[in-house]
C-alpha cells in the first residue's frame, strides 16, 4: 500500500501558517541547505494531494517556475510537473488546472482509495486546514517537519484538530546551519 507523506514548515512553537491565506513570511529561507532532502522526498512520490484553496495559487506558481530554468526552484518544478495531482474540493465541478483530477467525495475514503492504487507514495505540502483534516483522520503515514528557528505566537497548528493521540516514531533528525531542524516521523 502507498504511503501519504507530509512535508511542512513549522515554527518552533508548532504553527504552520498565520493569517487567512496561509501566510508564511516567517519561514527561514535556506533552500541550499534543505534542497537535497526536499527533492529526494518529492522524487519518492508520484502523486501530490492538494486542497482546493491552496491549488488556486500553488498550481499556477509551479507552472510559472517551470518556465524559468534559472530559478533555484526549477528542479522542484520539474519533479512536480511529472507528478499526478489530486485536488480535493467540494465546490468545483471540473478541474481548471491541467494534469489534475478532482476528488469530491469523503476525504478519508478518497485517500484510502488512492493509497490502494499502484504507484509510488503520495505527498502533501499544505494548506493548513486541508492538512489538519488529513492528520485528524489519521491518513498521514510520514511527517517530514522542518522546524524553523522562530516562535510566532499564533497561527494554525498542525495538530490542532486531533481528537485522539497519534503516536509517532522518530526516523531521523537533521540540524541545518540556518537553525532549521528536520524531524522525520512515521505513524506507529
Amino acid at each position: 500500500m502507498r504511503k501519504l507523506k507530509l512535508q511542512m514548515q513549522l515554527s518552533l512553537d508548532g504553527f504552520n501558517s498565520t493569517g487567512p491565506n496561509d501566510e508564511q513570511q516567517w519561514v527561514t529561507w535556506a533552500w541550499d541547505e534543505i534542497k537535497s532532502h526536499v527533492l529526494d522526498l518529492a522524487r519518492s512520490c508520484d502523486t501530490e494531494l492538494i486542497g482546493r484553496s491552496l491549488a488556486e495559487d500553488y498550481l499556477p506558481f509551479w507552472k510559472n517556475v517551470l518556465s524559468q530554468p534559472d530559478s533555484p526552484m526549477y528542479e522542484a518544478a520539474e519533479i512536480k510537473a511529472d507528478q499526478k495531482k489530486v485536488v480535493f474540493t467540494q465546490t468545483k465541478d471540473e478541474s481548471i488546472w491541467e494534469s489534475t483530477t478532482l476528488a469530491k467525495g469523503d476525504l478519508a475514503e478518497e485517500v484510502r482509495q488512492l493509497k490502494q492504487q499502484e504507484g509510488k507514495d503520495m505527498i502533501v505540502y499544505g494548506g493548513s486546514s486541508f492538512v489538519a483534516n488529513l492528520v485528524k483522520a489519521g491518513l498521514v503515514d510520514e511527517f517530514h517537519l522542518y522546524i524553523n528557528p522562530i516562535a510566532i505566537g499564533h497561527g494554525t497548528a498542525l495538530f490542532d484538530n486531533l481528537v485522539d493521540w497519534q503516536r509517532l516514531k522518530l526516523i531521523t533528525s537533521i540540524t541545518f546551519p540556518s537553525g532549521i531542524i528536520l524531524l522525520q516521523y512515521e505513524k506507529i
